[in-house]
């Protein structure tokens, strides 16, 4: 069995960055910009900057033209940046929806009239299905589309869409009936039920999403956007009232020029937030990449955000905590009886059994005691588990093999004129259940030979991503339907904070309810149709693919590889996006520091020489200190680009500590950096002016 993941594709690609520089200079289009206001507003200051710019080769502005000709250039380069960023992130996901395009082909389905096999059917292509539809997919057939398993059960190949190349099994009646357009059977047949119409099937749904065409805003970034859009108006304000201070200066002081619009612009747009601004689009799509890179499928941004506020952890116990399939782990004979000879009664009530319970007890017996038997015995007759019996086994060779629950077996022994119950029987079950097992008494002809211990198997490596989850202050609790006694055992195993059990979806809904009036954000794991109500009231749900259709549509978020444990990753990328837009929030804000003492002074130097002072930096000229500014606050964009597409290292720290060490690395760096960026480019235009 082997796994893969999407695996990540290079900023640097030729089929990405050729795209996307087109792509950059069609979203200069003010219709499209506006949307970003920030820059919109730069793009506004360019365009003044060419009209001066113009007006200094006519000679209607005293600027030098080669000034005025810099700033301009560099004012268009910032907005392209700017739109380059958020192109070259939506052109990795528009590169993976084409390769998931190209895994589409057009293929047939036989429509049924009846939801029966060996019903009449009529070939149809894949476009003609909808909602409703009841399609036969035999072996070797690709299914046409999203649907539920209504009749059957099959093996399916689903490497197409989970990257897992081991097939699944997928039947009607339980939590893994659902299956996805595109993927394969290999072996028997099944009858789908039609779930979704052309265009709005699981994949065409990916395909959208990875592409990041309905991708909204989500509140974080919303309120990140006024902070920025009122920093921009406070800005504005300040640099609009700068030129009558000038004028009015210079008539006070007797010398010097007021301040040129230009000058004027290049402030604005220095001390604007354009750093963040820029990049803010590109934080956001890089992690629904991101996530997609780990096989998960994000439907809305806002679930990622949430996730990275994620403190109370809900797991459904059944396929996400725990395998789901009980498997017999040991044979405890009893009544002075021998684990041998209990292993062969095992065995004998088990051969007929093709559950995955069964065939465990097969696989035992088979690797603990070499014992084999591949067929029951001629005229064998088999008995199946029923509901009124709770009991299932086999009659051959004149023997009566039985296995089933406690109270089933005994009475069933009696009936056979046993007289005794081994005095050590209850104390045997009784055990196996508060260890959270399920207990199978096996029985032949009126005796009782001992206890199968059934185990629903804790999946590995789950605690120590419990352990993880508590480290970074999440709360996890485990959903199962299973008795209080049983769900405390498996809750212990796996080491989560608490549990709740026998829990009914109203119950389910309720706790979620609860948690989130007490203010706290509920992510959930689940795959049954019973969790569909709970997962719609999350504020992040993760549901399996494995899982019902009608899980995966309350969801917002879909593990591909039905990993529960991935939602540690989820949260990863979740706390990744808010530390990336903070870290660069803080450095877009610190880095004006070094400007205010590049720019301020230059402008003013005229009027008022003793600012002098304050040109720390010693920058060759006035003329030469704001293009210096212009420039690198053009040239910092991308240099954070790869920064915001890949995030900032995430780190399991407490919130304190965490907030510290941010401030310390994109705070004071974003302070020291632009006066050793600033210095650096004023010393090459000395060298060329």
């Amino acid at each position: 069995m082997s796994k893969h993941s999407a695996e990540p594709i290079s900023i640097f690609d030729r089929r990405i960055i050729k795209p996307a520089l087109i792509e950059s200079l069609k979203k200069l289009d003010p219709r499209i910009l506006w949307r970003n206001p920030v820059m919109f507003c730069v793009e506004i200051a360019s365009a003044i900057t060419l009209i001066t710019f113009i007006m200094s080769l006519t000679g209607a502005n005293r600027e030098p033209a080669w000034f005025t000709g810099s700033v301009s250039i560099w004012l268009w380069l910032t907005v392209i940046f700017s739109t380059f960023a958020e192109a070259l992130a939506e052109g990795r996901g528009k590169a993976r929806a084409a390769s998931l395009r190209k895994s589409r082909t057009d293929v047939t389905a036989k429509r049924l009239e009846q939801p029966e096999f060996g019903s009449s059917y009529a070939t149809v292509g894949a476009s003609q299905l909808r909602k409703g539809d009841l399609i036969l997919v035999e072996a070797n057939d690709m299914i046409a589309g999203d649907g539920d398993v209504v009749a059957g059960a099959a093996l399916v190949n689903e490497s197409a869409v989970t990257g897992e190349s081991a097939p699944v099994v997928r039947e009607s009646g339980g939590d893994r009936s659902a299956v996805t357009g595109g993927t394969t059977v290999i072996a028997n047949a099944i009858i789908v039920r039609i779930t979704a119409n052309p265009g709005e099937t699981f994949l065409d749904r990916m395909i959208g999403l990875i592409e990041g065409a309905k991708r909204r805003k989500t509140p974080n970034e919303i309120a990140l956007e006024v902070l920025l859009i009122a920093l921009t108006l406070v800005f504005l304000l300040v640099c609009a009232n700068i030129s009558p201070l000038s004028i009015y200066s210079v008539k006070a002081a007797g010398q010097g020029t007021p301040v040129s619009l230009t000058i004027l612009v290049a402030l604005f747009v220095c001390l604007a937030p354009t750093t963040i601004a820029a990049l803010l689009p590109a934080i956001g799509i890089a992690g629904m990449d991101r996530l997609f890179q780990k096989n998960v499928i994000a439907l809305s941004g806002r679930a990622i955000e949430a996730a990275g506020d994620v403190n109370v952890l809900l797991l459904d116990k059944t396929g996400t905590i725990t395998h789901g399939n009980r498997e017999a782990v040991s044979f405890v004979p009893v009544g002075g009886h021998s684990e041998q000879e209990l292993a062969e009664a095992a065995l004998m009530a088990s051969i007929t059994d093709e559950t995955p319970e069964g065939r465990s007890v097969i696989l035992l017996a088979s690797q603990k005691y070499g014992l084999t038997k591949d067929a029951p015995p001629d005229g064998a007759e088999t008995i199946t588990f029923s509901a009124d019996t709770r009991l299932s086994g086999i009659n051959a060779e004149g023997r009566k093999y039985r296995k089933g629950a406690s109270d089933a077996t005994i009475s069933f022994v009696k009936n056979l004129g046993g007289k005794s119950v081994p005095g050590d029987l209850e104390g045997v079950v009784d055990k196996i259940a508060r260890a959270g097992a399920t207990p199978l008494v096996v029985s032949k002809d009126n005796e009782i030979l001992g206890v199968i211990n059934l185990k629903d198997i804790v999946k590995a490596g789950i605690q120590e991503r419990f352990l993880q989850l508590r480290s970074m202050g999440i709360k996890t609790v485990m959903i199962t339907g299973d008795n209080p006694l049983t769900a405390a055992a498996i809750a212990a195993e796996a080491q989560v904070d608490d549990f709740l059990a026998q829990a009914k979806p109203e119950e389910k809904l309720r706790l979620i309810r609860e948690y989130q009036e007490q203010g706290f954000m509920v992510a959930m794991t689940g795959d049954g149709t019973n969790d569909a109500p709970a997962l719609a009231q999350a504020d992040v749900a993760v549901a399996m693919n494995t899982g019902t259709q009608p899980a995966r549509e309350a969801a917002n978020i879909i593990d591909l590889d039905s990993n529960p444990t991935k939602l540690l990753d989820i949260v990863e990328v979740g706390k990744q996006i808010l530390m990336t837009r903070g870290n660069l929030t803080t450095f877009s804000i610190s880095n004006d520091v070094a400007k205010y003492f590049a720019i301020i002074p230059a402008m003013m130097l005229s009027i008022y020489p003793q600012l002098g002072v304050l040109n720390v930096m010693h920058l060759a000229s006035p003329f030469s200190a704001i293009l210096s500014a212009v420039i690198f606050n053009a040239v910092i964009i991308p240099m954070l680009v790869p920064l915001a597409l890949r995030g900032t290292k995430f780190l399991p720290l407490p919130a304190e500590k965490l907030l510290i060490h941010n401030l310390l690395i994109y705070g004071v760096g974003g302070m020291i950096a632009p006066f050793v960026g600033i210095k650096a480019i004023d010393l090459m235009i000395g060298m060329v002016v």
